[in-house]
């Protein structure tokens, strides 16, 4: 069984990943920030979901935000255990709105939880998984990347494909360390996770409302119009289940990426074709070894 840290795992994806991992056997830490705050009902039911299902699933302070947070954190779970094996990047923040009436600061805002997040947290995790010559990074993705993007969340996808980037760009520099990638890329859920409740709004009232007379009721719209189509028995556990096959698949064997996309927007017959071109590409200049982990 591995010891398994997940950021962002206050709620949504991420809670749903802690407790089916920790159901299926491993040690899991739910990282979060702000744990004796505005989150400590979440540390508070984390603990009763542990209790109740005999499970190890623990929370611990994390913010992805603060490299301090992540060294401490990423330290304490090394201190206890020796050890940690896999790595979860699920924490993000999704904003909706006319990008236009994002200022420069809040779109890097949206970067620096989603994309220099992991980084924080990958220079924290990364240097023990090396020492160790073993290791596992899942990234948490979206659909938006590369498939169907309806407009309005122009921060919140432009942030998210930069995280892909960076995943596949990683794959091949851990690859040596035996370091093993996986991206799982969700669909468009519109039930079953905070993101559209809790998504952030841009604070140029002035700019929303010049769009809003051109584009009322957008938002609604694309909400509504994605609900339509997800199908009834769309369930966002399924993307938990897909991480928990993606860990417990033998190292090596690991898909590169897995996509559970009930709304199938096309991302993922994109992106069979660009990691098929990758892979080609690796192939072609001699570093096809990049494309697998190994010693």
């Amino acid at each position: 069984m591995s010891v398994v840290l997940i950021t962002g795992a206050s709620s949504g994806f991420g809670a749903l990943t802690a407790q089916a991992l920790a159901r299926a056997g491993h040690t899991v830490y739910a990282s979060m920030r702000a744990t004796t705050g505005r989150n400590a009902a979440a540390v508070s039911a984390t603990a009763a979901f542990a209790r109740d299902n005999n499970v190890d699933l623990r929370t611990i302070e994390l913010d992805v935000q603060s490299q301090e947070s992540a060294d401490a954190a990423v330290a304490e779970i090394v201190a206890e255990h020796g050890v940690l094996d896999v790595l979860v990047h699920n924490a993000g923040h999704m904003v909706t709105g006319p990008t236009e009436a994002f200022t420069p600061e809040e779109i890097a805002d949206v970067y620096d939880i989603n994309v220099l997040g992991t980084q924080r947290v990958n220079r924290a995790a990364l240097p023990s998984m090396r020492a160790r010559g073993n290791g596992l990074v899942v990234w948490i993705g979206s659909s938006s990347t590369r498939g169907g993007t309806p407009p309005y969340l122009g921060p919140y996808f432009a942030a998210k494909a930069g995280m892909d980037a960076l995943a596949i760009s990683y794959a091949g520099e851990l690859a040596r360390f035996n370091i093993e990638t996986s991206i799982v890329v969700p669909g468009s859920f519109t039930q079953g996770t905070n993101h559209f409740a809790h998504s952030g709004r841009p604070a140029d009232q002035a700019t929303v409302d010049a769009y809003e007379e051109r584009y009322g009721g957008l938002m609604a719209q694309v909400s509504q119009r994605l609900a339509e189509l997800a199908p009834p028995d769309a369930d966002v556990a399924e993307v938990a289940a897909a991480v928990v096959r993606v860990v417990e698949t033998p190292h090596g064997k690991r898909p590169f990426r897995v996509h559970v996309d009930p709304v199938d927007d096309g991302s993922e017959v994109v992106s069979v074709v660009a990691d098929r071109i990758r892979a080609e590409f690796l192939t072609r200049i001699g570093l096809d070894d990049l494309l697998h982990p190994h010693n």
